[in-house]
């Protein structure tokens, strides 16, 4: 949560939403990997600079994939974002 400047509820909303998985370790806290702080940045970047909800986040997160897959150019607001690190 300090890394990405979020409260720590708001990564447990996520999780619970399926927008995130981390690993958890043996005490079961939270280990989020490279990809998954891509992943929250991405997130983070379409409610905060885009105004999108949680839903319209998923749902743009697939089409951005869907587009990568089928070699499609994404929107010009959306291009900066690494498309590869999104597992959806």
């Amino acid at each position: 949560s300090e890394i990405l400047e979020t409260h720590p509820r708001t990564l447990m909303m996520y999780e619970h939403l399926g927008l995130v998985v981390p690993k958890r370790t043996s005490t079961n806290r939270r280990r989020f990997s490279q990809r998954d702080v891509m992943k929250l940045q991405t997130i983070q970047k379409l409610t905060r600079q885009h105004s999108v909800n949680l839903a319209g986040v998923r749902y743009i997160m697939k089409l951005l994939k869907l587009l990568h897959e089928n070699q499609l150019p994404a929107p010009v607001e959306l291009r900066d974002i690494d498309v590869s690190q999104l597992d959806v």
